[in-house]
């Protein structure tokens, strides 16, 4: 089996924490290169100016100091975690922005997943900590990312997965990928879920469900059809309530996808903010 390649973002707060404790706990007996990356930045003024001069540049050495001491600490404690001689763990400190020191990370190392903490929806934290993790799933779109609630504890099992779809276009097995290896290795129930009026599905729709199917046929899944509630973010968020044994949301992220149309809601935006499981962002190569 091919070594998956994972980033761990970190700022070292215990949002971050769990999300590592969550990556290293579902993979455990998978062979991985784990990237644990931090980036940072010094003033907005930067190191662009030539002006700004020895100042920035004693800041710009301590604050990278500081990054790489913490990652050290990181990794001593992921050490402590993880005894699969199978794991490896490459460091990476970068004076860039998230997106930017991801992205990069991202193209230069064939990363297959992006594993980062999010707060849960508790007013201004959501804010801030979740939109770093909403701008890297906007912005990223190159790569999958999987978002973990901070609170969230795992038995290191994933036994179902519910894939929110509006059936909005013919899927390519390239994109089903993310999911479906989630779905073989944990031998997961994939529960595909449509949000929406049940009796009105068009033929484009039918069409995509078809081929759908066809995709799937190694893995156990169900089709469910779900009665749309307030809001898709808000149905989703129920099915995952009832069903306790849902380990994963999954939605493929699309322009103008046919939930953003039919609702004018940010669908994913919310979910990202609102999941009580880990969810997980695949997006279109289009």
């Amino acid at each position: 089996m091919k070594k998956k390649r994972i980033i761990l973002p970190t700022d070292f707060s215990k949002n971050s924490w769990n999300a590592i404790a969550y990556a290293l706990k579902v993979f455990k007996d998978v062979p991985c290169d784990f990237f644990v990356l931090n980036s940072y930045q010094v003033g907005a003024s930067g190191l662009s100016t030539k002006m700004a001069g020895a100042n920035d540049t004693r800041l710009y050495n301590l604050i990278k100091e500081q990054s790489e001491r913490d990652l050290k600490r990181e990794l001593e404690k992921i050490k402590k975690l993880d005894k699969n001689p199978e794991h490896t763990f490459i460091t990476r400190s970068l004076a860039d922005t998230l997106v930017n020191a991801i992205g990069k990370t991202v193209y230069n190392e064939e990363i297959d997943y992006i594993i980062m903490g999010t707060k849960g929806a508790s007013g201004l934290k959501e804010v801030f900590m979740g939109s770093n993790t909403y701008k890297i799933i906007k912005e990223i779109d190159f790569c999958p990312v999987l978002a973990v609630p901070d609170d969230y504890e795992t038995d290191g099992k994933i036994d179902s997965i519910l894939l929110a779809t509006g059936y909005e276009h013919l899927f390519e097995s390239y994109e089903l990928k993310p999911v479906l290896n989630f779905a073989e290795y944990f031998n997961a129930k994939l529960w595909i879920t449509h949000v929406g009026s049940l009796d009105a599905l068009t033929s484009e729709q039918k069409a995509s469900k078809i081929s759908l199917e066809k995709r799937l046929k190694a893995i156990n899944f169900e089709f469910v059809e779900v009665e749309k509630d307030t809001s898709v973010n808000q149905t989703i968020q129920n099915v995952v309530d009832k069903d306790n044994t849902i380990d994963m949301v999954v939605m493929i992220n699309q322009d103008h996808s046919f939930f953003e149309r039919l609702t004018r809601e940010p669908v994913i935006k919310k979910v990202s903010f609102n999941s009580k499981v880990p969810f997980l962002v695949v997006h279109l190569f289009e």
